[in-house]
């Protein structure tokens, strides 16, 4: 039986080479399940009490649990372990196709502080990854003293090698691909980086913090400029073997070789109901004399969008109507054929075209539940997101506090942790100067 580490260096150096998965899931039964005695703990991780009580100290000393009385039921109230989500700081950015969403969060996800505003992915990484370290510099300047960074979490509009962070061909962001992005942040703030697609962050919002707590077999879609969406799968976020899974924009839906899509291909449904698809045909339908509405929206502002549309259809315009629930049915389509292949208990629909209102919401969920396999819908639930703007940077914070307590980085986030010798836990000074080594970062724990 191996000996049991005699203070925090020599629980460091135990987790890391032998106690790491058990420390890692005692954690997580207090961070990602809520407050509990240590006799709950054990019973959701099925460890022994003397594991539990090893464990617990363990995090204790490190400053990442707590322990405190709690409400009484009649005779002595049991203590309760606490995750202390205040212990540290997340840095997160959401980019999409025509904007930019930062925060400043705690390790629990919950946001301290938030910046959006719109931009054009397509300016290239130096101007918009220069304005992300803009804001970033905003929001850490506001808290006093300026706080350390444990990790950084950042999502982009298009493909992602997950374990090496760079965005790979992403077909809307010309200049991106392979740009380091993870390597640029991580010499800037000496803090972990972690590199995603966009839906996936926003998948893990709504799954963590948002409509799909509690489901373990989820499909969020983010319909906006394009369209992709995240998985999660049996309770673990599903990238793929590259990182490129949940890419249903560039679905063949049709054979219409009018439009091309932005991949070069023909027929993708991204090309097709997407919102720029949706503004490219509103504006051909206003040209044509089919929607005075739309003809004064576009003369007034010069171009349309697809929410132009949307407030279009909200005042009752027909071939307003017309083009979203054209969107929706493509998008119902593409989504009975991944609920026959995935079986999921929710769909979560997000992005900017999915506030277009509650027809449109009932186009898809029509298509699906009509389209899609009776058993596999039996108990399928289709609804929008429930986190709005913030989402992604939510979910990117989620993302990263998951990488930083994972069995796999548990040792290395601890290392980096003062501790104050006077009485155990996190010092004042926030994170240890530093970081760990590239293969820290991206290591096993990217691939899960």
């Amino acid at each position: 039986m191996p000996k049991a580490p005699r203070d925090l260096g020599d629980a460091l150096e135990w987790m890391a080479s032998e106690g790491g998965d058990a420390t890692s899931a005692v954690l997580d039964a207090v961070r990602l399940h809520g407050a509990a005695s240590r006799s709950e703990v054990a019973e959701r991780t099925g460890f022994g009490r003397a594991v539990v009580t090893q464990r617990v100290a363990e995090l204790i000393a490190a400053g990442l649990l707590d322990e405190g009385e709690g409400v009484s039921t009649g005779g002595r109230p049991a203590r309760r372990l606490r995750f202390r989500s205040d212990a540290g700081l997340l840095l997160t950015a959401d980019l999409g196709a025509t904007s930019i969403d930062v925060a400043l969060a705690q390790l629990d996800a919950t946001v301290l502080a938030h910046r959006s505003e719109p931009a054009d992915v397509a300016n290239g990484p130096e101007v918009i990854l220069g304005r992300v370290h803009e804001l970033f510099g905003e929001l850490l300047s506001e808290r006093d003293p300026t706080p350390a960074v444990w990790g950084i979490g950042i999502g982009v509009p298009g493909p992602v090698e997950f374990g090496t962070g760079r965005p790979i061909a992403p077909p809307i962001m010309p200049g991106w691909n392979e740009y380091p992005i993870r390597a640029e942040f991580e010499a800037r703030y000496g803090a972990p980086v972690w590199v995603d697609n966009d839906v996936n962050i926003m998948a893990m919002g709504d799954w963590r913090l948002g409509a799909a707590r509690g489901h373990r077999n989820v499909v969020f879609v983010k319909i906006g400029t394009g369209i992709g969406a995240g998985l999660i799968s049996d309770g673990v976020l599903h990238r793929g073997a590259q990182g490129a899974a949940g890419d249903v924009g560039h679905i063949q839906v049709a054979d219409d070789r009018s439009v091309t899509c932005r991949c070069g291909n023909v027929g993708c449904l991204e090309a097709l109901a997407g919102g720029q698809a949706v503004a490219r045909d509103a504006e051909l339908v206003a040209r044509a004399g089919r929607s005075p509405r739309l003809a004064a929206l576009l003369e007034r502002e010069g171009h349309l969008s697809a929410e132009s549309v949307a407030w279009s259809a909200s005042h009752g315009d027909p071939a307003s109507v017309e083009l979203l629930n054209r969107s929706a049915a493509l998008v119902g389509s593409m989504l009975a054929s991944v609920v026959n292949v995935f079986n999921p208990s929710l769909i979560v629909i997000g992005g900017g075209v999915s506030r277009a209102g509650d027809s449109f919401l009932a186009a898809i969920r029509e298509t699906v539940y009509r389209r899609s396999l009776p058993l596999a819908t039996r108990d399928l639930r289709i609804v929008r997101s429930e986190l709005g703007e913030q989402g992604g940077v939510m979910g990117a914070a989620a993302m990263v506090a998951d990488e930083l307590f994972s069995r796999e980085q548990l040792a290395a986030t601890l290392a980096r942790i003062p501790i104050d010798p006077a009485g155990g836990g996190i010092g004042d000074a926030g994170l240890r100067p530093g970081r760990p080594e590239p293969a820290a970062v991206g290591g096993p724990a990217a691939g899960r």
